[in-house]
């Protein structure tokens, strides 16, 4: 697998984003690895999966790679993108996923990180949700992703603003569990591994099971979602979508 790095030792599954070129960006090819490497971890009975980046740069992941996203008039996040499909698989496998991360996580890698069971960071850790400047209308699965993790007054201010939230203010709203010195992060991780390792898997993932599909118990009606769609449609058929991508491959603020 030459995008990323995989290992299982004491029921502890390890995957490591080993794509420095694009700063682990979540493009399709490497999703399908961590994807197959997830599978292979469930029918090896992995009790934890650790997931990190290889290199421990300054970015842990660029997040969802622009340059596969459709330029304009196409649903840019359907059901069927293969980010949608990574954060789904994350969030149904049986065992808790950490995400160790050390450096930046941007976009749909911060939406990545939010659908890990827990999160341990160090002080370089920071976390931007950045659709609103590629002028992207976020889909509504994934803005419940962060409605059921954080206080909605944070969630509002990260998708409006696209900023950065470091580590400190990060371990305060609950994005993070724990914020430790990065000397002390791989051993903290897989020590915290290491305890829900010892524990009952059967109960943990009836948990783990559990609490997805409370977190996800949203009562709507076909009118609503309807009309949240629509909200969506005219964005990414709209002026800004356009503007933003082009922005972005072109290297340029984006002028809404």
């Amino acid at each position: 697998m030459p995008l990323i790095r995989t290992s299982l030792a004491e029921k502890i599954g390890t995957i490591a984003f080993d794509h420095d070129d694009k700063r682990n960006a979540l493009g399709a090819d490497l999703i399908a690895e961590v994807i197959a490497a997830l599978d292979a971890f469930k029918a090896d009975g992995a009790r934890v999966v650790v997931l990190r980046s290889a290199s421990g740069g300054k970015v842990w992941s660029a997040g969802h790679d622009v340059g596969e996203l459709p330029r304009a008039d196409v649903d840019p996040l359907p059901y069927s993108d293969p980010l949608e499909q990574l954060l789904r698989a994350v969030k149904a496998f049986p065992a808790p996923v950490i995400a160790m991360v050390h450096g930046s996580a941007w976009g749909g890698a911060c939406d990545l990180v939010m659908a890990c069971d827990l999160v341990m960071g160090d002080e370089t850790c920071a976390f931007a949700i950045t659709p609103a400047k590629l002028g992207l209308p976020y889909n509504v699965a994934g803005i419940l992703n962060f409605m059921s993790r954080l206080p909605l007054t944070v969630v509002k201010e990260m998708f409006f603003s696209a900023n950065l939230i470091p580590a400190d203010r990060a371990e305060r709203v609950g994005i993070v569990n724990r914020v430790v010195p990065a000397a002390a992060l791989e051993a903290e991780t897989y020590a915290m591994a290491r305890t829900i390792a010892s524990r009952s898997s059967k109960a943990i993932a009836a948990s783990k099971e559990a609490i997805r599909v409370l977190s996800e118990s949203v009562p709507i009606n076909p009118a609503i979602y309807e009309y949240l769609h629509g909200l969506r449609r005219d964005v990414y058929f709209g002026p800004d979508y356009h503007e933003g991508t082009a922005a972005f491959m072109e290297k340029r603020a984006p002028k809404f």
